[in-house]
């Protein structure tokens, strides 16, 4: 059965034992932690062994599990092996990470691809799964570049994060586009978005069912494909302006979004 869950980066600016309290009252089963350097950093990773005990005591306090952790892009290769020891050790099973690089920059692609064999290595050796997903405007940015990537890093550390927001922004159908790299998907980040524009959009049209994305057919596929894996909500964008109330309302929404969902799918 799948689990559901929220990247902490949903509540920047407030404490993780706040958005682990809120991440539970909502319903869900998980909390993917962010560690993303510079804009939200829940688990620092400079001081992550000071941290390790109490993190792990709030998510067991609420009730939830790591479900993984999101690291971003990575521009500092010491700082990622840091991020997959400390997922290590903390007990966190998936390490998030950006392809990088440009689209249609060919030399982009390829370093993107030769990383990601270094670094999966490195995770395995860690007992950590890497992933990395398709992300608009970097290297790996649709499916046929996923495709590469997938042919050319062989490790079993190594998956893909399918995001059905980039690729609807890539101008494909998520649920057309899921098949092809089911294979190898072991996390979804998952949100809505009205349109194909370039960026995610304002923070309430990024909770499932708000947006254009056809998420049931979505769901559906995932369903139909037999992922078991994590289905975490990526809401990019809030601010110090929004409250508790209303990112709680963002994730309990999507939180019945998607139970629904996968319920009649009986995948929960």
């Amino acid at each position: 059965m799948m689990k559901l869950g929220v990247n902490s980066v949903l509540f920047k600016e407030y404490s993780f034992a706040e958005a682990a309290r809120h991440i539970a009252l909502s319903g869900y089963d998980g909390v993917e932690i962010s560690a993303i350097q510079g804009m939200c950093e829940h688990l620092d990773l400079s001081r992550w062994k000071e941290q390790a005990a109490q993190l792990r005591s709030i998510v067991q306090g609420e009730g939830l599990s790591f479900l993984s952790m999101e690291f971003g892009s990575v521009k500092d290769e010491e700082r990622l092996f840091t991020a997959l020891e400390a997922a290590a050790e903390i007990g966190i099973p998936i390490v998030n990470i950006g392809p990088g690089g440009k689209t249609g920059v060919e030399e982009d692609v390829q370093r993107s691809i030769e990383q990601l064999q270094r670094f999966s290595e490195r995770a395995a050796s860690c007992g950590v799964t890497l992933c990395v997903k398709a992300h608009i405007g970097q290297a790996i940015h649709d499916t046929p570049t996923t495709l590469r990537a997938m042919a050319e890093v062989a490790s079993p550390a190594f998956g893909i994060d399918m995001d059905p927001s980039h690729i609807f922004r890539a101008n494909e159908n998520p649920e057309d586009a899921l098949p092809a790299v089911i294979s190898r998907v072991k996390h979804v980040h998952i949100r809505d978005c009205k349109g194909r524009e370039q960026g995610p959009g304002p923070i309430e049209l990024q909770a499932c069912g708000r947006g254009d994305i056809d998420l049931f057919a979505y769901c559906k596929a995932m369903t139909d494909h037999k992922y078991d894996g994590p289905v975490v909500l990526e809401v990019i964008g809030a601010k110090p302006e929004h409250s508790l109330a209303q990112l709680s309302i963002i994730a309990a929404e999507t939180y019945g979004y998607l139970n629904a969902c996968l319920k009649q799918l009986g995948a929960r």
